[in-house]
């Protein structure tokens, strides 16, 4: 049985220990003091040297006692870092100031690191096994590197994932002479990035690489060191031989070095390129050969795809034999001691888990989301009524404020959320803005024009075309300090890279149990109506994906003064309690300036003062008097509910209009208020009839909150948007919510 495998691997270590003798039989070397270098031109010491190797020792005996508890019932994950343990020389040579984000087989790096913090990383990694609710990584919700000590941000097992944000994490770090101090990190810090080689296949891993490449290329420095454990398997996958070396050695923006051989030579590898990408801010790919003991986890029965004899050869390459084998030869330990060393770390590990098993678990609901979603609202509203200084910023829009006391001009959707973005980058300087065309074009739809200008190159720039890279960039500079504020330039353009909000962004307070959070204001153009432009890819109806995301914040502004208010809220939303929110701009209704009839410019606004903000729940009512029926709606729906309210009035049917303003979470206090007082309700949804919009949770929503009057609604077709004038056969029409609401009085 595989399962066997674990008692031979660590049985091998143990005869070796047993049977070895000092540096080559008879010599008479003298052990080496823990100050001496470990052999002539190395920085590598005998005394850090043995810590390594006990770091291992309890890296390995950790992975050994998870599979044990598992087979009790008593743990919960068995994926190991067994054979991957060299990577606590990396652990050793970094500092805690150099951020981590780690591959998930990465126990000796994280034994390593907790050396210098003098934190117990056996307890802690235990806990964590354990799903223990005082497990200082996740609070008990899931197996995860992590800490806020030592700056190690937990990764979710999605594959690659974590490749771009490492690089946004660079990119920000490279900023920080241009930008005001925004962390705590010194200003010669380097992000660390580990990964296994099956995961350079992925999207998000060639992403994260190619970007960091290309912002070195513009100028922009990237300390930032991507480190690929290379055991030549994914699961039962195997690569050709130099795949990894063929496929990066020859990149250009990319220093690539192999880490091979005994425990100093790749300390001397990894140390030079520690060097060199923290001194000159340049990418590093380091390649470090490892091997995978064990199988991929605990419940991959190897055999089914290796040999006996293939799985005996990889054991052979276990790291701790090699490396204790060479702290023999050169005269760094003697056996005895590494074998007290083995049955001590064994020991101690077991004791501890006997400790672990009996800690709490995670038993309520309310405390397994506690932070997924928080949020402060007076806070938040204090933060979002804040001004800027006033002459300074009279003297930023040149004397004319965009609300001006006189003769406030009434503007369309598009300027006043130019206006807003003005506004919240004057007050606040950690504030970046970035995107496909955003500087220099200042957006597809002008929506940005003059930022970069106002406030130069290292808070607004163009991103290459790579809405991963874009995500990544906002993840990454949120961590360290920065508020994002980045644009998607189409809605459907967001789903080549949604993980990115879904399982990384969205997920990181949650798995971190708040210590980490990546705050931003994402802006996606988004919905359809688009006159004389548009197909599938510039008219997307769906936002289902994003509906399904726990804690994410939806904010839907339809008219030009909402979506100032709105902006400021979502933007204090983000700094005061590190959400995530999604800023949903109809495209149609960017330069839209009029509501029932050409030229009566009833969708323009006046910009609301600095001080006024919306905030989640808050909705917007039209026609609070009328009683006959209640039409929700938001974005273009709202506009064409308006509309057909308007042709109700003239055939006596009085139509109040609420327009949600928020979709997720739904303002459903409000709905349910405003559907008690008129008795009918008709949701108009701009979105695909199935699963693609919010009518199916308002209907469920009232139907089960025991609602007594008439309930229906009116989508778009299970279609994507045609090009030119078919597109009108397809989406929400106000003739549809006219005729829907006359058949419901």
């Amino acid at each position: 049985m595989i399962e066997n495998r674990v008692e031979v691997v660590q049985r091998n270590l143990e005869s070796f220990l047993s049977e070895a003798t000092g540096p080559g039989q008879g010599s008479t070397k003298k052990t080496l003091g823990p100050d001496d270098p470990i052999r002539p031109g190395t920085s590598l010491t005998a005394g850090v040297a043995l810590n390594i190797f006990h770091d291992q020792l309890l890296s390995r005996w950790l992975d050994v006692v998870a599979r044990e508890l598992k087979a009790r019932g008593e743990s919960f994950y068995t994926i190991s870092s067994a054979g991957h343990e060299q990577n606590a020389i990396l652990g050793t040579l970094l500092r805690l100031t150099d951020p981590c984000l780690l591959h998930y087989r990465s126990g000796g790096f994280m034994m390593a690191r907790s050396r210098q913090a003098g934190v117990d990383p056996v307890l802690d990694t235990l806990l964590s096994l354990c799903v223990a609710t005082d497990d200082p990584a996740s609070g008990g919700r899931h197996k995860v590197w992590g800490s806020r000590a030592m700056w190690v941000p937990p990764q979710t097992s999605t594959i690659a994932s974590h490749l771009p944000k490492a690089m946004g994490m660079a990119f920000g770090l490279g900023r920080r002479r241009r930008l005001p101090e925004f962390c705590d990190l010194p200003s010669d810090a380097l992000v660390y990035c580990s990964f296994g080689d099956a995961s350079t296949g992925h999207a998000s891993a060639l992403s994260g690489i190619n970007s960091a490449r290309y912002a070195f290329r513009r100028g922009n420095p990237m300390p930032l060191l991507f480190v690929c454990e290379d055991n030549r398997v994914g699961i039962s996958v195997e690569k050709p031989r130099r795949w990894i070396s063929d496929s990066f050695s020859g990149l250009s923006q990319l220093d690539y070095t192999l880490a091979d051989g005994a425990i100093d030579d790749i300390w001397d590898t990894a140390e030079k390129a520690i060097v060199r990408c923290r001194q000159i801010g340049r990418p590093v790919f380091l390649r470090m050969p490892t091997v995978r003991l064990w199988g991929h986890a605990g419940s991959d029965v190897e055999t089914t795809y290796h040999t006996l004899d293939q799985i005996e050869a990889v054991e052979a390459g276990d790291p701790l034999l090699a490396n204790a084998r060479r702290l023999i030869e050169l005269g760094a330990a003697q056996p005895r001691q590494l074998l007290s060393l083995f049955h001590e770390t064994a020991e101690r590990v077991r004791s501890v888990a006997e400790d672990v098993v009996q800690r709490p678990k995670l038993t309520s609901l309310s405390t397994i989301v506690s932070p997924l979603a928080p949020y402060d609202e007076p806070r938040v509203r204090k933060a979002a009524s804040a001004t800027a200084d006033g002459p300074r910023r009279e003297d930023h829009f040149g004397g004319r404020l965009p609300e001006h006391a006189k003769a406030p001009p009434k503007r369309a959707l598009a300027s006043h959320i130019n206006s807003a973005l003005h506004d919240e980058m004057l007050r606040r300087p950690e504030i970046v803005a970035f995107g496909e065309d955003v500087a220099k074009k200042g957006g597809v739809y002008y929506v940005t024009t003059g930022l970069q200008a106002s406030f130069g190159t290292a808070r607004v720039f163009d991103t290459l075309l790579d809405e991963t890279t874009i995500l990544g960039v906002a993840q990454g500079c949120a961590q360290i300090g920065l508020l994002p504020i980045p644009e998607i330039q189409y809605l459907a353009y967001l789903h080549n890279a949604i993980d990115q909000l879904r399982g990384e962004a969205s997920s990181l307070s949650f798995f971190s149990n708040a210590q980490f959070t990546n705050p931003m204001v994402l802006r996606i153009a988004s919905f359809g109506y688009q006159r004389g432009f548009g197909g599938h890819f510039h008219n997307d109806n769906a936002i289902g994906a994003l509906r399904e995301i726990p804690g994410i914040v939806l904010a839907v502004p339809s008219r030009g003064d909402d979506a100032a208010r709105m902006l400021r809220g979502c933007v204090a939303l983000a700094a005061e309690c590190g959400r995530v929110v999604c800023f949903l701009e109809p495209i149609a209704l960017y330069h839209e300036k009029d509501l029932y009839q050409e030229g009566d410019r009833g969708w323009l606004s006046d910009y609301p003062k600095p001080g006024s903000c919306l905030l989640p729940g808050e909705v917007g009512v039209y026609h609070e008097d009328h009683h006959d029926l209640l039409i929700v709606s938001y974005a273009n729906g709202l506009r064409l509910s308006l509309r057909a309210a308007r042709r109700l009035a003239e055939q006596g049917i009085k139509a109040r209009v609420l327009d949600l303003r928020w979709l997720n979470p739904l303002p459903f206090a409000a709905i349910e208020r405003h559907a008690a007082d008129c008795g009918r309700v008709l949701v108009a949804d701009e979105c695909r009839a199935t699963g693609a919009g919010v009518a199916d949770a308002i209907v469920a929503h009232l139907a089960e909150q025991g609602f007594a009057g008439t309930l229906r609604s009116v989508r778009s077709a299970d279609c994507f948007v045609p090009l030119g004038p078919a597109a009108h056969l397809v989406l929400l029409s106000e003739d549809q919510i006219f005729e829907a609401a006359t058949a419901m009085s």
